[in-house]
């Protein structure tokens, strides 16, 4: 990128120059998930504009900076120091210093640092300035291809790192119907896909390595993820962005399952695993999947609170 620097940051300029850049002000600038061709000609002109950059990593955004053809004084500023930096970024703007903010990929203060840097300057009563860009989540969800899907869908990031509340919220989101954003890093993308298996047939859209050379996006099944993932070594490297699909609402439209499919149900349950019981019972019954996993679900809460 370097070879066109200087026509790409004339051209941030003379696309963004013209928009007002208060002095004293603190610019929460996006950056590329992997791709630095992702990066927003108003985040160059701003990153090019201000006086310090505050930074999760400063070999990282050093490196970064410098793919861009800028150099900027830059301060440290991650989750171990982040109330401490943040009264420095608060002395700057008061001597009225522009300050930028970014991560090492997305979007700061989501799933990142930063939530913390902005409610300081929001309670100094200064101005932070949102400058957008390149995200995970709407890059999943735009190739998500879930027909008759709504746009509704919770971001629930990373889940726990302990197992036992990780599949507390798994749990959570399998009586959700919306659709559900998780995030993952690969250390732990095998336990979450042994987590999810319990979702049974509902659809996943896993992404990985998102923007990057290496890109993979496949849609399948919840229960069929671990599968996946040990069809390749590289599988488990690489960030995660994933989408359980939201529930079918053509199954629910056929109601709740009858007396004798719950009855059925009921056998089966107590003595195969869940999604093994769901599976056997929708294929002796008829009756949708989707329902059934749902009933077996608060049959199993229901014994596990008596």
């Amino acid at each position: 990128m370097s070879a066109s620097t200087p026509s790409l940051l004339q051209a941030a300029h003379e696309a963004a120059a013209h928009q007002h850049y208060p002095q004293g002000a603190l610019y929460m600038v996006a950056t590329p998930i992997g791709n630095l061709a992702d990066i927003g000609l108003r985040a160059l002109q701003v990153l090019s504009l201000v006086d310090t950059v505050a930074c999760e990593d400063t070999r990282h955004t050093a490196a970064l900076l410098q793919g861009y053809g800028l150099h900027k004084p830059l301060l440290a500023l991650h989750e171990h120091n982040e109330a401490q930096a943040a009264q420095t970024v608060l002395q700057r703007l008061r001597e009225g210093l522009r300050v930028a903010y970014v991560s090492d990929a997305g979007t700061p203060g989501v799933s990142d640092p930063g939530a913390r840097l902005v409610a300081a300057v929001q309670a100094a009563g200064l101005r932070s300035v949102p400058v957008p860009g390149a995200s995970s989540i709407t890059a999943l969800l735009s190739v998500a291809g879930h027909s008759g899907w709504d746009g509704r869908f919770v971001f629930a990031g990373f889940l726990s790192p302990k197992a036992a509340e990780r599949q507390r919220e798994v749990r959570a989101i399998a009586e959700d119907a919306r659709a559900c954003v998780l995030l993952e890093a690969p250390h732990r993308i095998e336990a979450l896909a042994r987590d999810l298996a319990e979702l049974g047939v509902r659809g996943l859209t896993v992404g990985r390595e998102l923007t990057k050379q290496f890109e993979e996006v496949t849609c399948l099944a919840a229960a069929d993820f671990t599968t996946w993932l040990q069809g390749g070594a590289h599988r488990t490297r690489g960030e995660f962005v994933l989408m359980v699909h939201p529930l079918d609402r053509a199954a629910g439209a056929d109601g709740e399952p009858d007396a004798a499919s719950l009855r059925t149900l009921d056998l089966l349950l107590a003595e195969l695993p869940l999604k093994t019981a769901v599976r056997l019972c929708a294929d002796i019954t008829g009756q949708p999947r989707n329902a059934l996993y749902q009933a077996a679900l608060a049959r199993r809460q229901t014994q596990d609170g008596d």
